[in-house]
């Protein structure tokens, strides 16, 4: 049995201790080491392809949006929160249609496309109901309406907390990127590319940090007001990736992997 579990076929708590998950002290709760072993770009499974390639056809619930499945997290680099998506920002989470939301945008915000069983999509907004994103490994130009593709939508400007550029300088990080695919990107996921056109940072880039050892980053998942569950990152590409697969999981299924695992990794050596 040991400390793994095939269920988390994301992360690697080979060897790793665990602590009691109910703890209700968000600064000692639940901790998983988590060791970077993320597989291929979810873009694939975000436009409704499997894992093998093959296309499969969303049925009509699967594009619904179920505000209260959201996972709510917090991401930390150090002591300083760097990221924040949780109830008490309730105007951020608050989602509209694609034509609505164009009276809402301006050039240089970031847009995130969401819907239940999906990977979020995030763009960049270049004006003239256009975005700017990473699409099935290519970084394209289209109309909003088109990017949505049925889904639901919001500005994620505040999520992450670093201090954005410039609208003018965010657009053209964006068009300058336009045309790039497969091995010419930086980038994994539509995250962490419209992050970087809107911030800047080489962190949201493949290989932007070097992943030796110490493991600066958390990610804390929020499961109630008094019960979290924190896993540790070598960098913040990592924690994406994390993030993002939970976002593709929703919040019962996170919910129950997690109790999955300690349950798992508290039974007795040799338990049946």
């Amino acid at each position: 049995m040991g400390n793994q579990m095939d269920k988390l076929s994301h992360l690697s708590y080979a060897g790793v201790p665990t602590v009691d998950p109910n703890s209700v002290d968000p600064e000692e709760g639940p901790r998983i080491g988590v060791s970077y072993i993320f597989s291929g770009d979810d873009d694939e499974l975000e436009d409704g392809c499997a894992a093998d390639g093959t296309v499969k056809e969303p049925k009509p619930e699967e594009k619904q949006y179920d505000r209260g499945d959201e996972v709510e997290c917090s991401v930390y680099n150090r002591e300083e929160c760097i990221y924040d998506k949780s109830s008490q920002c309730a105007a951020a989470l608050e989602v509209h249609s694609p034509e609505n939301l164009l009276n809402k945008c301006k050039a240089g915000d970031l847009v995130e496309f969401v819907a239940a069983g999906q990977y979020p999509h995030w763009a960049v907004y270049v004006g003239d109901f256009q975005v700017v994103h990473l699409h099935r490994a290519e970084v394209k130009n289209s109309f909003l309406t088109d990017a949505s593709q049925g889904r639901r939508c919001r500005v994620a400007n505040d999520f992450y907390r670093f201090k954005a550029l410039g609208a003018d300088m965010v657009v053209q990080n964006a068009m300058e990127q336009v045309g790039l695919k497969d091995r010419e990107l930086s980038w994994r996921n539509p995250e962490c590319f419209a992050a970087w056109c809107r911030f800047g940072k080489r962190e949201f880039k493949m290989g932007g940090e070097i992943r030796i050892g110490k493991q600066p980053y958390r990610l804390k998942i929020l499961m109630s007001d008094k019960h979290s569950h924190v896993l540790e990152f070598q960098s913040l590409e990592d924690v994406v990736m994390e993030k993002r697969r939970n976002d593709y999981l929703g919040r019962r299924a996170v919910q129950q992997e997690l109790a999955s695992h300690f349950n798992t990794v508290n039974r007795e050596p040799g338990a049946d």
